[in-house]
């Protein structure tokens, strides 16, 4: 069993997530639990200090939790979180080396995103109705498609980080990087529809949030993920939509409309470009649909 002065360090490396890389608390909770399953390999192993783990160990881990069905992206998240626990306990003297540095996860095949084609997204966004609830929803499904917005980044926005007159608006990503968007223009009247419902909701003159909840809080990322997948299937869409899917969309239509890849990720707020280039799959596999469609030597008789 793991010594309770080795549990005692993640207890203080959570304490140094929380208050010094000012983590959010869903990504703490997940370095955590990743830490937890290093612990009951631990002592499965007989292991009871953070020293004894090497390389080889770190190894059988990963074929440990591999062969429990753990697929390769989670496990590079695993060993992600473990080799920062290992860098912090290094930095603290407690450790002497980082079992974990040059160990590689299992390769997942990479899964191409679904998107919504452009007619799919018109017709998602032409809900009926005149209700609150209905006006806010296509303000939100207009937003998060015409500016690529991750559900977090939306749902944290203020009303004072929409620019109506300039038509833009201001998102905080990944890493608390903020970064200024267009707003298109079906955007901004929806925006403007909800923005002159929104003020005579209750409790809308205490809440600084954009977006509200039916007891005037904000909007939570739950509630934009259930409405947005009855709205789909009221609306006719055979496959099940979620607020991913819309940004998915927005970076496959962008890219296919104008090629321009450093463009997308900048809209985006990708920190690394390979990250985007996955969208250049999508752009070339609708580029195939056409040729197989159009060209007389690909044509199916």
């Amino acid at each position: 069993m793991m010594q309770d002065a080795a549990l005692d360090w993640i207890e203080r490396y959570a304490q140094h997530l929380r208050h010094e890389r000012r983590l959010s608390t869903h990504t703490l909770d997940n370095y955590l639990r990743d830490l937890r399953h290093l612990c009951e390999f631990c002592d499965r192993q007989g292991l009871d200090d953070w020293n004894a783990l090497n390389a080889p160990q770190i190894r059988a881990y990963v074929a440990w939790r591999h062969r429990s069905g753990i697929g390769g992206s989670s496990l590079q998240r695993e060993l992600s979180a473990i080799r920062s626990f290992f860098n912090y306990l290094l930095r603290e003297g407690v450790a002497g080396h980082n079992p974990a540095q040059d160990i590689p996860a299992p390769k997942n095949p990479r899964k191409l995103p679904q998107t919504l084609d452009v007619d799919q997204a018109a017709r998602l966004m032409e809900i009926p109705g005149d209700d609150d609830a209905a006006v806010r929803d296509r303000a939100i499904m207009e937003l998060m498609y015409s500016s690529g917005l991750r559900l977090a980044e939306l749902v944290g926005l203020d009303c004072a980080d929409v620019d109506m007159a300039d038509a833009t608006v201001r998102v905080t990503g990944k890493g608390a990087k903020t970064r200024i968007l267009p707003v298109g223009r079906k955007a901004l009247a929806a925006l403007q529809v909800w923005l002159q419902r929104r003020h005579l909701l209750p409790g809308a003159a205490g809440s600084a949030a954009l977006f509200l909840g039916q007891r005037g809080k904000r909007i939570t990322a739950r509630t934009v993920q259930n409405h947005l997948r009855c709205r789909a299937l009221a609306q006719g869409l055979a496959m099940p939509v979620h607020p991913h899917m819309l940004r998915h969309s927005f970076a496959s239509h962008m890219l296919e409309s104008s090629g321009d890849l450093r463009a997308v990720q900048e809209l985006l707020g990708h920190a690394n470009i390979a990250t985007t280039q996955i969208y250049t799959h999508l752009d070339f596999q609708h580029l195939a649909k056409v040729y197989d469609a159009a060209h007389p030597r690909a044509k199916k008789k």
